[in-house]
């Protein structure tokens, strides 16, 4: 009964956390109400996204778990934002959700110094405001240094449907009070409540997929795990496509006509609800004028028996649920097997912790995942990642790994946590990353593997092809900046060759890399020793060549930036209607009318773009 970490909750988040404890050589224990339902996907099942694949990449630099098991249990895989530059491109692969909880059970079930224990923690033990262990509703009584709560959404959990209301962690499922309690009374965290949902489920077989529009996966897949083999896994992965939908004016009016009956407008739900995901109710209320909105009929399971109505997350009651899907172009038969919830939960105000996701008040107790405001899988995940690492090196009394924002998405997510806070469930994008031109997914091995290989979680020998990787990367980028061109007929042929207009002021290599339409084949014309590497480090060169000169641009603006956010906001500033500014980033600062640059960088969710817009304005009205 006597462990080195504890960790409560079988989530995303659990799973990375108790993982790293135990592969750095602890005594673990991972403690979840349902053994089976170890690695649920409780909402859509997908993995990764915009800003999340980023997270995703990282966790699996550091030696984590959800990239392998994503590789292993996706049915599609899509790169987002294929259009624009690699930086803000996002990895995201539909998942066989039964299949991604049986693997992670079964890796944690078969992993060294962990055990696993189907129970529900009741509270803390607590003595001399230092973490002593956990009792549960089994009387068991755990002792260990360091406990790791990653408890989801089960915090006083309260399921809406309509004007129906059940007390639950997920639909079916029991809540946890006394450990929200223990949270408050015995180690005095501050906590509110947050409010997220999930949509209905339908049978795939009586959907209409031929009045749809199909969205296949990419031809050559790409996956999330460096340790992935991707030639092997682009040769044998199976995809199924997913399809798209639309609401319409028919599906508008009866959410409309049911506003009335919709627990997040008649006070039933008083936490906040996520901005980035929001019910279809709260769309139809904040965009009237929209003719229709975007549905995505996801399939579950590689079976596709149930599909998952993407952008349609619902707590209307049932009768109105069945009504809106029925008014959808090809779900007119649709059956629903299972009907979408909102549910409201306790959180943790995210300020309570250090970077190191432990408590200041409580010596030894850390807290990972939707406990700390944020919403996602990948979020969660990460945070598991860095409080299980973090409290393992605590054991050995060694200082924490702080991932700085210039290092990892990780490092922008626990620092906007911790120094910001957040009343409202926070979800990374690329924009609240300063330093985004650094951290494109593929770099994450090269960024973060050094790391993970001092503790013990990167093997020797994926590290030395992790150095190899870096050390050809950088000879490539180095090549193209130390060629010179001089402009002559046989240079001027060259750059026709390409059909790129001929500039004077193009000198170098890698000024002609940068150039938007310059390709990897049009690269080994220049150097044709680059022939050498695979495929994927040419690619790899070309981006960081084209990066070049915009990440020395970007680290300029960055010094200047450190010079004017000691600049005073003029009071009376009206930051409504200031071009360029997001309602979100109006909305907020209008809310919190914040004195200074400084003061207005520190409001969760603005990013040094809206500063360096704020600024001209204030010029403007200085100048006025």
């Amino acid at each position: 009964m006597n462990y080195d970490v504890i960790v409560v909750g079988g989530g995303h988040a659990g799973i990375e956390a108790s993982l790293s404890a135990a592969r750095m050589g602890n005594k673990t224990l991972l403690v979840s109400m349902l053994a089976e339902n170890v690695g649920a996907t409780s909402c859509n099942p997908a993995i990764g996204g915009l800003a999340k694949g980023h997270l995703v990449r990282e966790i699996d630099a550091l030696g984590g778990e959800m990239g392998l098991i994503t590789d292993e249990a996706g049915i599609q895989f899509r790169i987002l934002n294929q259009t624009k530059g690699p930086a803000v491109r996002g990895s995201r692969a539909q998942i066989d959700m039964d299949k991604y909880r049986i693997i992670a059970r079964n890796v944690i079930l078969n992993t060294p110094n962990l055990d696993l224990a189907q129970d529900t923690v009741l509270s803390l033990i607590v003595e001399d405001e230092t973490i002593q262990g956990v009792k549960t509703a089994l009387l068991n009584e755990y002792r260990a240094k360091k406990v790791i709560i990653t408890s989801g959404t089960f915090l006083n959990g309260i399921i809406h449907v309509g004007e129906i209301q059940q007390v639950g962690g997920r639909f079916g499922e029991q809540t946890s009070v006394g450990l929200s309690a223990s949270l408050k009374e015995d180690c005095g965290l501050n906590m509110a409540r947050l409010k997220t949902g999930t949509c209905a489920r339908v049978d795939s077989s009586t959907i209409e997929f031929d009045k749809m529009e199909e969205q296949a996966g990419d031809a050559l897949p790409n996956p999330f795990s460096f340790r992935t083999d991707r030639e092997e896994f682009q040769k044998t992965k199976n995809q199924l496509p997913c399809f798209i939908a639309y609401t319409n004016e028919s599906t508008h009016n009866i959410i409309e006509s049911n506003f009335y009956r919709a627990p997040l407008f008649t006070g039933q739900i008083a936490g906040k609800s996520p901005r980035y995901c929001p019910s279809i109710e709260d769309k139809i209320d904040k965009f009237p004028d929209k003719e229709r909105h975007h549905l995505f009929i996801e399939p579950q399971t590689s079976d596709n028996t149930e599909c998952y109505i993407n952008g349609m997350s619902t707590s209307l009651p049932p009768d109105v649920q069945r009504d809106m899907i029925h008014s959808v172009v090809g779900m007119e038969n649709a059956k629903i097997v299972r009907y979408g919830y909102a549910i409201e939960y306790d959180f943790v105000d995210p300020r309570e912790l250090k970077h190191s996701l432990e408590t200041k008040k409580i010596k030894g107790l850390y807290l990972a995942g939707q406990i700390n405001g944020t919403t996602g899988y990948e979020e969660a995940a990460a945070q598991g990642m860095m409080a299980g690492i973090n409290a393992s090196l605590a054991l050995d009394e060694k200082e924490p790994l702080i991932l700085r924002r210039d290092e990892a998405y990780i490092g922008v997510l626990i620092d906007d946590l911790v120094t910001k806070g957040t009343n409202e469930p926070y979800r990374m994008f690329t924009s609240r990353a300063e330093y985004r031109l650094l951290l494109r997914e593929e770099s994450a091995d090269t960024r973060l593997a050094h790391y993970g290989h001092a503790l013990g979680l990167v093997p020797d020998a994926l590290y030395e092809e992790v150095k190899t990787k870096d050390s050809q990367i950088k000879y490539g980028a180095k090549r193209l900046e130390e060629i010179k061109f001089t402009p002559n007929k046989e240079f001027n042929a060259l750059l026709e060759s390409m059909d790129e207009a001929v500039l004077k002021d193009v000198s170098t290599a890698q000024q002609l890399v940068a150039r938007k339409s310059f390709t990897v084949e049009k690269m080994l014309q220049i150097v044709p020793e680059f022939e050498k590497f695979d495929d994927y480090i040419k690619e790899e060169i070309l981006v960081e060549g084209k990066y070049a000169r915009y990440i020395d641009k970007q680290s300029q603006e960055i010094e200047r930036m450190k010079k004017y956010l000691k600049i005073k906001i003029p009071e009376g500033f009206s930051f409504t209607g200031v071009s360029g500014l997001s309602t979100e980033v109006q909305e907020k600062l209008a809310e919190f009318n914040p004195p200074t640059l400084q003061a207005a960088m520190n409001i969760s969710g603005i990013t040094p773009a809206a500063i360096e817009i704020l600024h001209i304005y204030i010029k403007m009205a200085g100048r006025k």
